[in-house]
């Protein structure tokens, strides 16, 4: 590994997660395994949101992490505040709640991008995937979207579809790529799931998801063989229809050289500094809590210095072992 900079400038982009509850229990997702969280106790306040855009040289801000930022009763004013100081914002939802109304709200809001969770092409893969969710509600909501952005011939938002790859849902890749062709959504962006969970303790408040993703993870055997059957003929479709697709990787490659504590930095609702967002759970790695300190102190602390020192060795933090986006399979 190339030796970089343990005390890096402040950088430009950062992610905040605007709120770590969820009106659905997906099962690739910590929110699952967790306790319910009341959407306003769940929130990120808006005094410290405002002191992160006033303090940092900020160019891209994501508005997102564990919970759906919609149900957030301050992301109308987030956006603002990041459109009017010249800074790029978005977001992902699930888009169950993206109702017409709302669409033409955030298209009009100068929103950059925003990405919509899609995980399968027909009502009865999806559904039992995005528990709580309802396939043709989601799918409506994004043609909605769409409908609005060409409507008031706008630019913006870049829409994205993200669509996590897994053992029950890869082989409906190919017709979801044709759905979205029809619908016309700009880009879909196929990801594999987030982390093995393997440096957890089996028995500990880890394992439902430590769990199923051992059952559902791409990254060994014959699975890798029907990815690449997936993957080969959604790139057919893709190629039809004209749609934007990006494709992850589906064996490791090795590992190392991830750049995220030295490019950008993620906070969650409660205002603990993380070095990325694959980390799931604010008691799996802490660098720092902006409730006690300022960004600047957390950023050139020990802590941070320390995580990047070691990322940057062959000994990484036993966080970062189990990373798709580390093992470059994400």
């Amino acid at each position: 590994m190339s030796v970089e900079p343990l005390d890096p400038p402040l950088r430009a982009h950062l992610q905040l997660e605007v709120t770590s509850a969820c009106n659905l229990g997906c099962t690739m997702c910590l929110v699952r395994y967790r306790p319910p969280v009341n959407k306003l106790a769940g929130a990120m306040r808006p005094e410290l949101f405002h002191r992160l855009v006033a303090d940092l040289p900020l160019e891209q801000l994501t508005l997102q992490g564990l919970g759906e930022p919609l149900l957030s009763p301050y992301l109308p004013e987030m956006i603002e505040a990041a459109v009017r100081r010249g800074i790029r914002v978005g977001f992902n939802s699930n888009a169950t709640l993206l109702h017409r109304r709302r669409a033409q709200e955030l298209v009009a809001s100068g929103v950059d991008w925003l990405h919509v969770s899609l995980d399968g092409a027909t009502a009865q893969v999806y559904e039992a995937i995005r528990d709580g969710a309802r396939f043709g509600t989601v799918v409506a909501n994004l043609a909605g979207l769409v409908a609005a952005k060409r409507e008031a011939n706008s630019t913006t938002p870049w829409i994205r579809v993200v669509f996590v790859a897994m053992r029950d849902n890869v082989a409906e890749l190919p017709a979801l790529v044709r759905l979205l062709g029809d619908i016309g959504v700009d880009e879909l962006r196929v990801q594999n799931l987030s982390h093995s969970f393997d440096d957890t303790d089996p028995a500990g408040g880890y394992d439902g998801i430590r769990a199923f993703t051992a059952r559902q993870a791409l990254w060994t055997g014959e699975d890798q063989s029907r990815s690449r059957t997936a993957f080969a003929a959604a790139r057919t479709a893709a190629r039809d229809t004209g749609l934007r697709l990006r494709l992850p990787h589906v064996s490791d490659e090795g590992g190392g050289n991830c750049t995220w504590p030295w490019d950008a930095a993620y906070v969650t609702s409660a205002g603990i500094v993380q070095p990325c967002c694959m980390v799931m759970g604010d008691d799996r790695v802490s660098l720092g809590d902006l409730t006690e300190t300022g960004f600047a102190q957390i950023w050139y602390g020990e802590r941070y210095r320390e995580f990047r020192r070691r990322l940057d060795s062959t000994d990484p933090p036993d966080v970062c072992r189990g990373c798709s986006l580390y093992r470059h399979t994400f």
